[in-house]
Formats: C-alpha cells, structure tokens, sequence
C-alpha cells in the first residue's frame, strides 16, 4: 500500500506527529473543503507547503482514514492512508528530515482534504481505490490496469457453452482464471474445444441451428444444437472439462486412457483415436506450463527488480496447479521509494478490482502484510495469506519470476536507450532543438469518400504510446468525397482546439480557452515535471507531401499553434520505401540516406500511423455493413430484436409482414408493432 513517506527507520517522517508541547502554533478554524488558502509567501517552498499542512493538521481527529494533498490548481499530488490522520500529517509538517521527494510534494501542497473510516483495513482499501482513479503524481502508480481474462462455462443456456470472459461476473456459471492475456486464454480453449467437444457458439446461433455447423465437422464440436449428443453425454463433457479445470488433470486424462483402451479392446479403433486426439489436447494445455507446480494448487506471484533508478514487476498466476501465464508491469514510483514500498502498492492497487487468491508470494517482505492481507480477505470468503517464503517450492517460483522480471526490465531499459538515441537522430535531422519526447502521426483512410477516418498514433521515449491513440470520424458535411487535405484539416483542428482548450501552454491560450469554457483565467505555463509524459506534441509528423503539410500549417496558424515543429513525409517514386522524401516548412525538401536508422525508425512511426488508420476505416465499414435496419428503430433493443427475428426469421420476413402479424410476436405489443411497420413503409 502507498505510504505517506518513507519510514521512521530511514530517517525521514517519525512514526508520531506533534507533540502537544512543541506545537506553539495557535490553534486554527477548520477549513471547508473549498476554502482557498491565502499564502503570504511562495507556494513552492517548503515551509509554504508546511504551514498549508499545520492549518489541517490542527483541527484532524486521531481516527484511521485517507488524505489527499492537492497542488494550487487543485490537481492530486499524493493520496496515502493512516491508521492515525493527526499523527501521520503532522510527521509532515515537521519542515526537517525529509527525502527530497517527500519535500517535492510538500513545497508543491496547497490544500489537503481527509476521509475518516472506521478501521485501518478500510482506509487501506480506499486508498488503492482513490489511488488508481486519481493516479497522483507522487504515489507509486500501476501503468497497465486491463482487467485479465478469464475461461467461463456457463450455467444458464440449453447446454453449457466454454468462452472467453473479460469484465464483471454477471453471467451464471463457473469462472477460471485470471489468465495473462488473451492469447494465452485462446489457446486453452482451442485445445478445451478439441478435448472435450464444447460448444463456444453464442444461445442465438445455437437456437436457429437446424444442421450442424462446421466445428462439428472438423471435431471441435458435439452438436449439441441438433442432438448429435445426448443432453446426458453432453453434461458429462462439460463435468471432465470443470474437473480439468478445477485441478484435477490427471484424473480426466486417466479415465479418457482407460475410455481409449476400452474402445481398443472393442474393435473400435475410430473412437479410440478420438479418446487419443483429446487426450493428446491435454497434453498440450499441459505442456505450455513452464513450472511445475504440484504443491503450490492456488498463488499469485509478484516479484520486483529494480535496474537505474526503474522498477519491473513481474506477476505469475498458478491456479489448480496449472501455470496460466505471466506479465511484466513497470510501475511509475520515485527512485527514492524503496523495493518493498513500490511492491505494497503496486499489490494494493492490483487487487483493487479483482479477488486476490489464497496465497501471495512476494519477494520482498513489505510492512504491514499482515494489514494487506486482512484487507484482501475482507473482499473474499476465504483467508488471504501473504508470504515471501525462503526455501522450498514456492521459493523457487519466486525466484524464477524474479528472473523473469529482471530480464524484462533489461530489455525495457535496452530498448528506452535505442529509442532515446532515435528520439534524439529524428530531432537533429529535422532541425528541433532537443529531441522530441512525444511525436504524433496522423493519417487518413477511406474508400472514394466513405467511411472516412482520420488517425493519430503517439510515439515517446518507451515506444508507441498505445494509450494516447486517438480516432477521428470525418464529420464535415462539406467536403468533396476523397479531400484528404480537407480530412487532414479538420481533425487537426479538432485535435489542437481541444488541446488547445484542456492544456493551455500560455496566457494568451489560457484566455482563448477561458473564452471557450475551459481554463477559468489566464495562467503561466505550467512547470513539466520531468516524469510525466507532455500533452503537447514536439513533432507531428503528416503522411503526405508538401500539400499536406500546408494544409496542416495552415490550419494549426488558424487554431493559433505556431510553435510545434511539422514535417510532412511524401513516399517516392512508385510509392518505395526507402525513398522518402520530406518537407518542413521553411526548408527545402531533402531525404535521409538509404540505410540511415533515423529513416527506418520515421518509416516504423509512418507505418503504424498507416496500419492505425485503415485497422480503424475497415472495422468502421464492417460496422456498417452488417448494420440491422432494426436498430434505427427507436424502442427496439436487443430483447426485442432478437424475439422478432426469432419469429420470422429474416429481416425481409419482417420488412413484408403486416401490422397484426407483428403485433403477434412474442415480446411485441401494438406500440412496437406501429413502429416497426411505419418503419419499413414510411415511403411505400
């Protein structure tokens, strides 16, 4: 969990506030949430930050509870939790001994605002929550928060039905998991399908079946949909493949052998090869595991390395003694912040939002495990235990995600090098100051006009920055069908007036976005802290030649951007890579030599922009091509749909039939019925 500062033992914050002796500071007032603070000094030195703190501390309960300090714009810089607010706040204000880290957040602190709870616990697990919504700057923040897959089979269709689940467990049936990624998920249910014959179809297409599919036909299939398979054989598939699952492997495996043999003995040398195909699926779920882990059934484990002043976690799931997969995670934390801080946090926030399993293995022995582990159990039915076991089998997991995590932040740190010496190529070639630390690329994509899209990738110190990746769906109603140019314009002016109007750099766009409903006044350009990744581009790059380019240039003059580098980047001579040739405004047009890094990398960055945009343009036109006419109808949802679909079959049947014969579906009344009618014969 994130601690409010580094421990007594360091040297930093002491474990107890005030003394009411050494506070000679008269009591104050308590302050409103929204009180403003009138500072009769500099918010940005230490002892501003602290006299901020004494105002809040004074009046603070000695409760357990949750704080958050707040900078002058009213932005989080750090949330932790206290078993006592008066005392952990008033380590604070102390003004002496601090890390420079923690004298950094108090410099910066211009109000505090507090949650009391009723025990630690509570405290602890809001913490997590606030921390991961608000991701303040100075806590330990976890970068890649996508919820795990997980294998569901399900218990409230006519046969029970093996899928891929991600989100909220709302629908009836058995979960397992979490898996690592979706990749790992897919190949266990193929190699499930094959095994135990289930069907991975959705209730609609299993309902409308009246021969069946070609899963069937290549064996990945029953047919339950038209009794190819008893209900009963059927359910006893679905039981082997819970019980495989659940943990017990082996014990399906030995009743398939002794099932193949059997079949052996009859003569029945077809379905004996069936028995060997699925037994030999098993095998191969089996067999990707990587670790034996026959006395560990139920554990996640975390290990941390730390490499130049960057932390690599790295997380392994066991469940029913099956390895089901791994992930790196590179936490943003400050290199003062010690290994076992980093870690308690980062499991905090981990588990936030997902059950935690019997057993956690760590590392690093982090303070307050036992307090951790009662908050984890407190969302479970069962007791979580925390661990960082020193011999044995579980040992040996840990230590083998420990080298896991080791070797993944090496190639972390390799790859930021080269793409730092890229970063800083790519400025030098195209005359920038300092090398870029965001570059965005923008392309279009469409088809004589339709489905329009404009694309923008971002591109930083780490690599392609996957999350700032933005889409745009051409909305002018103006432009000529194919005007890339007039594309090119209108989602660069969507993309910087909106920029523009949430992040203003300069007074001058402060008050354009105070004009506009954004920033309420004009303000100084802000300070960026050299952690944060910026708002504002140091390069856009445009897939075009010089046409495109002005076309940019001239829209960022308008939206009142003058100062972000541009380069417009024209493919050569029968469209080959390699012979690139690009414009910068100002300059004359020039190329980078064949085999130069710096052109390889501008190509990657194109490339992707590329594939970016026409990904976005063909999933937009799928869309619309297997559009229903039904879901133009106002009061017709999927429940609905689905029922009148099930009556007549097709969307014709339904265009054809008359008003009685609507409005004798089932799940349709006389109101649905005029619609759906009205609908379809508005111009007959």
């Amino acid at each position: 969990m994130s601690r409010p500062g580094p421990r007594s033992n360091q040297g930093d914050v002491p474990p107890d506030g005030f003394d009411a002796a050494e506070d000679e500071e008269p009591e104050a007032p308590a302050l409103d949430d929204a009180a403003e603070i009138d500072f009769d000094f500099e918010p940005g030195a230490v002892a501003a930050g602290t006299e901020v703190i004494k105002r809040f501390w004074s009046t603070l309960p000695g409760s357990p509870g949750v704080y958050r300090m707040f900078d002058h714009k009213g932005d989080v810089l750090y949330v932790g939790k206290a078993k006592n607010l008066k005392a952990r706040v008033g380590s604070y204000a102390r003004g002496q001994a601090h890390s420079n880290r923690i004298a950094r957040m108090i410099s910066q602190t211009a109000a505090m605002e507090f949650v009391t709870t009723a025990t630690e616990t509570e405290a602890l697990l809001l913490e997590a929550n606030l921390i991961k919504q608000l991701k303040p700057r100075f806590n330990v923040l976890m970068r890649d928060d996508k919820s795990f897959p997980y294998i569901l089979l399900t218990a409230d269709g006519p046969a029970p039905q093996i899928v891929k689940h991600r989100g909220a467990r709302r629908r009836k049936g058995s979960y397992y998991g979490p898996f690592a990624s979706v990749w790992a998920v897919n190949r266990t249910v193929n190699a499930l399908q094959r095994a135990f014959l289930l069907r991975t179809c959705s209730d609609s297409y299993y309902e409308n079946r009246s021969r069946p599919c070609l899963l069937f036909q290549i064996k990945r299939c029953s047919g339950p949909c038209t009794g190819e398979i008893s209900e009963g054989d059927y359910a006893g598939l679905a039981e082997n493949a819970q019980a495989f699952l659940s943990g017990k492997s082996n014990a399906v495996k030995d009743r398939m052998r002794e099932s193949m043999q059997e079949a052996s003995d009859a003569m029945e040398f077809e379905r004996a090869a069936r028995f060997r195909d699925r037994i030999a699926a098993l095998s191969t779920i089996q067999g990707t595991q990587g670790v034996n882990t026959q006395g560990v059934e139920e554990a996640d484990v975390f290990a941390l390395d730390e490499q130049a002043g960057q932390f690599c976690i790295e997380v392994f799931f066991f469940r029913n003694h099956q390895n089901w997969g791994n992930r790196a995670y590179f936490p943003k934390a400050d290199r003062s912040m010690s290994p076992d801080e980093v870690l308690a946090s980062f499991i905090g926030q981990f588990y936030d939002d997902k059950p935690a399993p019997r057993a956690v293995l760590v590392s690093h022995a982090i303070e307050d495990a036992e307090l951790v582990a009662a908050a984890l159990s407190s969302r479970v039915e069962y007791r979580v235990e925390i661990h960082q076991p020193q011999r044995g089998e579980r040992k040996a997991l840990v230590d083998y995600a420990q080298r896991n995590a080791k070797e993944a932040l090496g190639r972390r740190l390799a790859d930021t090098a080269s793409q730092g010496k890229l970063l800083a190529a790519l400025g030098q070639a195209f005359g920038l100051d300092k090398a870029p630390r965001r570059i965005e690329v923008y392309d279009n994509s469409h088809i004589s006009g339709t489905n329009a899209v404009g694309a923008m990738i971002v591109a930083g110190p780490t690599g392609f920055m996957k999350t700032h990746y933005r889409t745009f769906t051409i909305k002018s109603e103006e432009l000529a069908p194919g005007d890339d140019f007039g594309m090119m314009r209108e989602v660069l002016h969507r993309r910087f007036r909106r920029l523009v109007k949430e992040a203003p750099r300069t007074p001058k766009e402060a008050a354009v976005a105070a004009a506009e409903g954004g920033a309420p006044e004009p303000v100084p350009e802000p300070e960026v802290d050299g952690d944060a990744f910026p708002a504002w581009p140091d390069l856009v790059l445009i897939d075009g030649g010089k046409g495109q380019l002005e076309a940019a240039r001239s829209m960022l003059e308008e939206v009142g951007v003058t100062d972000v580098a541009l380069a417009g980047i024209a493919k050569g001579r029968d469209r080959d890579a390699g012979r690139e040739t690009f414009f910068i405004p100002g300059k004359a047009p020039f190329k980078l030599p064949p085999r130069d890094p710096t052109l390889y990398f501008v190509q990657r960055l194109r490339d992707e922009a590329h594939r970016f945009a026409i990904g976005t343009h063909r999933a937009k036109r799928k869309r619309e091509l297997v559009r229903n006419p039904l879901d133009e109808i106002a009061g017709i949802g999927p429940t609905r749909k689905r029922a009148l679909l099930h009556h007549f079959g097709t969307v014709k049947a339904i265009q054809r039939a008359a008003l009685e014969d609507l409005a004798q579906a089932p799940g349709v009344n006389a109101a649905t019925a005029r619609a759906v009618y009205d609908f379809f014969h508005a111009n007959a």
